[in-house]
């Protein structure tokens, strides 16, 4: 049976979900890409369109060596907060930086275009549209909700921020952790960008590297005149790549997650066709499980790289880390949130709302580094494929988006003690 809390939270919702979408489609038509991560321009715009709908918006510019430190061009981070009462701080975190649009696409990425479609209903389209902008909105609408909700007489007990970031494609190291190192917000609970159908309440943690290998230049003509970095580098990959047939032993007991993975996604290096290769760089990303320990990840992979060099004759490696972001952990209290989303979420979807874990890392471990119980839910389908992310022709299915509203908003409501 609906509570009047609950029926009070859909019809609001429901009201003004035109307004809702097309706040995210104001979202979506300013580019974000990252890189080059140039981003302050949109939180102009979006920092606009709450104050616009009554909310008091923070926006705190991040200085310029910052940002370039992150391998950005600008960035703001946006705090609201709106105060109920004494009680519990619970966080929204979404981030408006997106992955380049890159080609495919048959739609315009920053078009918002919304289209008919006969099994799935109105679906939009645009970078960022699922990931995360769709839950600037989500989450905007939600708290906007619960203020109409206090303001006919239901009593809330706590507080609701809103984190708008932009550095989620580089880390998070600027936006949410910068937030909380700066002491600007101190919340109790967290709830980061995620999808519908399912509550992530545990990530993989992700280690990039950078290799660089020298060796010496000679002339092609007498190649025993240098000492090749290329020959060597592939002697370094054979290794590197052999070692991933032992991390399939390795498995996680976290739904969702199978074992860690190692990819080299990145090479450069050499003179010209005619001169033998003095340097090479390759960067490495290992993919870290919940279960398993970073730094005896690392010191693992360092020590593989180094043995395998050391019977180079000739050879050097220097050895980088470019980003260390650790899993996404279950705290004590995460379960109120998840238990809260599976029970509204289920009752708005009427499918049950799974618990479990994805493979990728996201931001929202900042706040389980800083002690704050997080869990991922917001406005999605079921699987990242479905909705194209980091992908060609990325869209959302928009009556995911207004179900995912009424659900955060009832979650939180319960939260803040609402009857």
């Amino acid at each position: 049976m609906t509570s009047p809390t609950t029926a009070f939270l859909d019809t609001w919702i429901d009201a003004h979900f035109a307004m809702e979408t097309e706040l995210l489609a104001a979202m979506v038509r300013v580019p974000t890409d990252n890189p080059p991560g140039d981003c302050a321009g949109h939180a102009e715009v979006a920092a606009r369109a709450l104050r616009t709908l009554g909310l008091d918006v923070k926006a705190y510019p991040l200085p310029e060596a910052v940002v370039k430190a992150a391998g950005m061009i600008s960035a703001t981070n946006l705090l609201v907060r709106v105060d109920f009462g004494p009680g519990p701080c619970i966080a929204l975190n979404a981030h408006g930086d997106v992955v380049p649009p890159g080609l495919g696409w048959t739609q315009d990425p920053y078009g918002a275009a919304i289209v008919k479609d006969a099994q799935r209903g109105a679906v939009m389209y645009g970078r960022g549209v699922a990931v995360s902008k769709s839950d600037f909105a989500t989450y905007t609408y939600a708290l906007l909700a619960l203020q109409a909700l206090a303001a006919q007489g239901t009593k809330l007990a706590g507080s609701v921020e809103l984190h708008l970031t932009y550095d989620e494609e580089t880390g998070g190291d600027i936006g949410p952790r910068w937030l909380l190192e700066q002491g600007l917000t101190k919340p109790d609970y967290a709830i980061g960008a995620g999808f519908s159908y399912a509550v992530t309440t545990a990530h993989n943690g992700c280690l990039h590297l950078e290799v660089t290998v020298r060796g010496r230049q000679g002339h092609a003509a007498m190649p025993e005149t240098g000492v090749d970095a290329l020959a060597a580098t592939t002697r370094l990959l054979t290794e590197l790549y052999a070692s991933r047939d032992a991390m399939k032993s390795i498995r996680s007991a976290t739904s969702g997650i199978t074992s860690p993975t190692l990819n080299v996604g990145l090479i450069e290096g050499g003179i010209n066709t005619n001169v033998v290769p003095d340097r090479i760089t390759f960067r490495i990303d290992r993919r870290i499980i919940p279960e398993e320990n970073p730094a005896t990840a690392e010191a693992d992979l360092r020590a593989l790289l180094e043995r395998a060099a050391a019977a180079l004759p000739g050879i050097t490696i220097e050895i980088r880390r470019i980003l260390l972001a650790l899993p996404l952990v279950k705290l004590p209290g995460a379960e109120k949130l998840t238990a809260a989303l599976q029970k509204h979420g289920a009752a708005q979807f009427g499918t049950a709302i799974a618990e479990h874990g994805v493979p990728l890392y996201t931001d929202a471990r900042h706040y389980t580094e800083a002690g704050v119980p997080t869990v991922l839910y917001g406005a999605g389908p079921r699987t990242l494929k479905e909705a194209n992310g980091h992908a060609a022709d990325e869209n959302l299915r928009l009556e995911d988006l207004r179900l995912a509203t009424r659900t955060v908003a009832a979650t939180v409501a319960e939260l803040l003690g609402a009857s």
